[in-house]
């Protein structure tokens, strides 16, 4: 289930950069491969192949994110700085100071180690870690790539490495790539490392899986040809595809004391996806779906095209009964929904190219203008800001853990609107991401209709309303106990704070 990237030439990575983007800057790209492979020409990896051919698998993965020629001239020096005697200053001079900026910003992040390490030094990297990240996100996304070709490689590296490198990438880059919505690299993260940090599992669940997984994959196979043959007949132009579940994944959803460890109760080991041309051929997709088949009741349709999730993720999910007692999750998505949905924030300045060609050219694009800040990438602007406001070294890497890493949920206010929260949050920390004054004035809460404490621990997908008490002046000193999101606990202290 796991991938391994394909050791490639220059020339494979440049016809692989043109393929998508004509335009790009080919001469640039060849110049820093060159750079690169003069400085690292004696150097080795612990597996006996030359450095170049790990700054040539980064870059051929930023290129198959589609990323613009800085980026991947970037993912071929992004290890010179670091290994050889090569300066700043030089790659400024024969590259430009765009290119000299994200190498140095990927030679920072380089230097983070979040595993096992609370000294001021590391504090220093991570902040200047997430300061690059909020000036150029390329920062992350090559940083992203090469994590995933060591992932890939780690088998050289002896036992120790190995888990606290794969801890790492459960505990920071598989939640970065879901934070910016790069689902796929996520998941693809987090089963490299699954093997490393749970080995006895990971045998386990591979066997365990082996022949679900294949009854799986054969159904699908099926059900594809039916909803082919069902959108010819009414015109849809449609690609249908299959996906499994990756592993990880489902051993996190296996160990739900609800599932008791069977797979049996899992209904999305392998899901459809309905690939569209627009968003009302999605539409009429579901309708055809719902005429095969009967949806699930208790599942219900998630309809995130017309409510998308806070990250940018736009997908209809429903699941219906097969009639076999077998249930299926089918997506239904247009080809730029669902471009986003694999590279999320990595795949914008693509998407830009092909819609907006009368607001940005290509040259534009391939300066980085696409990487302009936006409201969805604002956690990580959050993220730089810390530094200045979190003095305490123990506070700023829960703040990091807890607000910017954890796995996030879903939930959604009365009116529909959609919030973004750490998973753990409580109504607390939901009044106080929707507004101040509704965080100080809450005295209740209800979920989905029923009434809650204030120390409940939302679930994805609730809907949750905030009572207030409009003569209430401030927050209670004992939500301090429960409210976990940085925002909530740094408005409690200064209305606490104030009012003394």
């Amino acid at each position: 289930m796991i991938r391994k990237s394909k050791t490639i030439t220059i020339e494979q990575l440049l016809d692989r950069v043109v393929n998508y983007h004509p335009r790009a800057d080919q001469d640039l790209i060849k110049k820093a491969y060159n750079f690169a492979l003069q400085h690292h020409k004696d150097q080795k990896r612990l597996s006996g192949d030359s450095v170049i051919t790990h700054g040539l698998a980064v870059a051929g993965i930023v290129a198959d994110w589609r990323l613009d020629s800085i980026s991947i001239g970037a993912g071929l020096l992004h290890d010179v700085i670091e290994d050889t005697p090569a300066k700043i200053d030089t790659i400024k001079k024969q590259f430009g100071k765009e290119m000299a900026s994200l190498v140095d910003g990927l030679t920072r992040v380089s230097r983070v180690r979040l595993r096992g390490s609370n000294n001021e030094q590391f504090i220093e990297n991570l902040r200047k870690m997430f300061l690059a990240m909020s000036r150029d996100l390329r920062v992350v996304f090559v940083k992203l790539a090469d994590r995933y070709h060591n992932m890939e490689t780690l088998e050289h590296l002896p036992p120790d490495k190995q888990f606290g490198i794969a801890e790492e990438t459960l505990e920071v880059y598989a939640p970065l790539a879901e934070r910016l919505g790069m689902g796929q690299v996520k998941g693809e993260l987090e089963d490299l490392a699954f093997m490393y940090c749970f080995p006895a599992d990971y045998e386990w669940l591979i066997n365990y899986s082996a022949s679900h997984y294949k009854r799986a994959g054969e159904r699908i196979k099926k059900l594809k040809r039916t909803i082919l043959e069902e959108l010819a007949k009414e015109g849809v132009r449609a690609k249908v595809d299959g996906r499994s579940k990756h592993l990880y994944s489902l051993w996190r959803k296996l160990l739900r004391p609800e599932n008791e460890r069977d797979i049996n109760n899992i209904h999305d080991l392998m899901a459809l996806r309905i690939i569209t041309d627009d968003v009302k051929e999605c539409y009429l997709a579901l309708g055809l779906v719902h005429k095969l088949w009967h949806p699930v009741p208790h599942l219900g349709v998630r309809d995130w095209i017309a409510q998308p999730k806070p990250n940018g993720y736009r997908s209809i999910h429903t699941n219906v009964f097969l009639g076999d007692g077998q249930i299926v999750e089918i997506q239904i998505r247009t080809g730029e929904m669902h471009e986003q949905a694999e590279h999320g924030a990595a795949a914008h300045w693509y998407l830009a190219e092909i819609k907006s060609k009368n607001k940005i050219n290509s040259e534009g694009i391939d300066r980085g203008n696409f990487f302009s800040p936006s409201e969805k990438m604002a956690w990580v602007q959050q993220l730089a800001a810390w530094q200045d406001e979190i003095i305490d070294s123990g506070d700023f890497i829960a703040s990091v853990k807890f607000d910017a890493l954890k796995h996030r949920i879903f939930v959604f206010s009365p009116k529909g609107d959609a919030f973004d929260l750490p998973d753990g949050a409580t109504p607390v920390d939901f009044a106080y991401t929707v507004h101040t004054k509704m965080g100080h004035q809450a005295c209740g809460a209800k979920v989905n209709g029923r009434m809650v404490s204030l120390d409940y621990h939302l679930k994805n997908g609730e809907i949750i309303e905030i009572l207030v008490d409009r003569n209430r002046k401030k927050p209670a000193s004992s939500w301090l106990d429960f409210a976990k999101t940085r925002l909530a606990q740094r408005k409690i202290k200064a209305a606490l704070k104030f009012s003394i």
